[in-house]
């Protein structure tokens, strides 16, 4: 019979979760809204102009790509990417 091993889980860094993310988020960016435009700083709606129904799409994508799931209340705090990425690391570290 085989042996089974387990690797040891290795938290995703910050950085990695960022390259991850960015290109979730720029799926949904408007035309008028560079992909340059993104980082950690970047509100969401204000300055990315991502609007609400595109604010699910992104959240759905998150969930699948990170295999994590949002809470409600997580999700209507959410504004930044730097929120985002602070929700991510916490749930897959």
């Amino acid at each position: 019979m085989p042996v089974l091993s387990l690797k040891k889980f290795k938290p995703m860094t910050t950085a990695e979760i960022y390259k991850k993310l960015e290109p979730i988020i720029a799926v949904y960016l408007p035309e008028d809204v560079p992909v340059e435009s993104i980082s950690p700083e970047s509100n969401l709606t204000s300055e990315l102009n991502i609007n609400s129904a595109h604010l699910v799409d992104i959240v759905l994508d998150i969930e699948d790509a990170f295999d994590i799931e949002f809470e409600n209340e997580v999700f209507e705090n959410l504004q930044s990417v730097q929120d985002v990425v602070s929700f991510i690391r916490d749930k897959v570290t």
